[in-house]
């Protein structure tokens, strides 16, 4: 008995240190969403904690959470699957599907009765994605992207023109080199009068 409570102690314990880890690594990009060397880092901070900047090839998506959220077991994670915990009005909705049967039913009874539980599945998952209280990852990395995005114009409209300024400068250059060269050739070539 006391091995199972002491194995049981480590494993929470196992499971509890290895939180952080998850909610901080870093997730490649498609090739297709954007730069293909571009990492994305999803962080999940808390209280008052800086979030660290973005670079270059690394997108940093930062959500804060409050500070009491720090330590404890993160949102998803704290219902209890039992039947004690079930919404009285989900099991009254059991109830009311006892007499279903048919095409599209999601019934053994019937033909057709298996056809309708994809859909149900479908429906059910498309509920809980709408209706779920984690972090939108996706839709803050799109929000992100657009926003380094709008600057790209305005970037490449001044790196442009600081190239084609350098441009112009190292070609005045070469001209005034070539025309002292020039010169001094000239007068070299230049036999002297005759007196």
């Amino acid at each position: 008995m006391t091995r199972l409570l002491i194995s049981a102690v480590c494993g929470a314990a196992l499971a509890l240190t290895a939180a952080p880890a998850f909610a901080q690594q870093s997730v490649p990009v498609d090739a297709g969403a954007g730069n293909s060397d571009e990492k994305v880092n999803q962080l999940i901070i808390y209280g008052q904690d800086a979030c660290p900047p973005s670079s270059d090839s690394e997108l940093v998506i930062c959500v804060r959470k409050g500070e009491g959220e720090r330590f404890r077991i993160p949102e998803p994670l704290r219902g209890i699957d039992s039947p004690k915990s079930e919404a009285w009005a989900n099991k009254v909705q059991a109830y009311e599907t006892v007499g279903a049967f048919g095409t599209l039913s999601c019934s053994p009874v019937g033909a057709g009765g298996s056809l309708g539980c994809t859909q149900q599945l479908i429906d059910r998952a498309s509920a809980e994605r709408k209706n779920g209280s984690e972090v939108r990852f996706g839709e803050l990395i799109a929000a992100e992207r657009q926003k380094r995005l709008s600057t790209i114009d305005e970037d490449a409209a001044a790196q442009q023109a600081r190239v084609e300024e350098a441009e112009k400068a190292y070609f005045d250059q070469r001209q005034r080199q070539e025309a002292a060269e020039d010169a001094a050739l000239g007068q070299a070539t230049t036999p002297p009068k005759p007196k």
